[in-house]
């Protein structure tokens, strides 16, 4: 059973974000969602992250957008891995750009995401602030 990690998951589709869920729960996380990157950045200001599975392509602001603002914001920022159906190479080199830690293209495998939640995980320090202020 994986640790305790608190992981927010992004993306405007309630499909996706539930089937997400279900896998990373059952896997043992905490796991908190946030539909379209308003949402999310109002959440990752309210509370403490372990880890952020971030959509790209959202109506209201990119997972680009939310990560250029997150690092804007003053404190520690969660690691972000971006979960999008942009596969192409300068996609992901802008995710590498504005800081992202990783990148899964959609569909990925179970056994994928698993892997890279755990490793990113275990590179990343221990969330310090418990109150959640970004």
């Amino acid at each position: 059973m994986a640790s305790k990690a608190n992981i927010l998951v992004v993306d405007d589709e309630p499909d996706t974000l539930g089937l997400i869920e279900l896998t990373l729960k059952t896997a043992g996380y905490n796991v908190q969602t946030a539909i379209g990157g308003q949402h999310a950045l109002r959440k990752l200001r309210e509370e403490s992250f372990d880890l952020v599975l971030l959509d790209i392509m959202m109506p209201d602001l990119s997972g680009f957008d939310v990560m250029k603002r997150l690092m804007n914001e003053p404190g520690p920022i969660p690691p972000v891995v971006f979960l999008t159906a942009k596969s192409g190479q300068q996609d992901r080199e802008m995710g590498r750009s504005v800081g992202a830690a990783g990148y899964l293209v959609k569909p990925t495998t179970r056994g994928d995401l698993l892997d890279t939640v755990a490793t990113i995980l275990r590179l990343a320090p221990p969330s310090s602030d418990a109150s959640g202020a970004v």
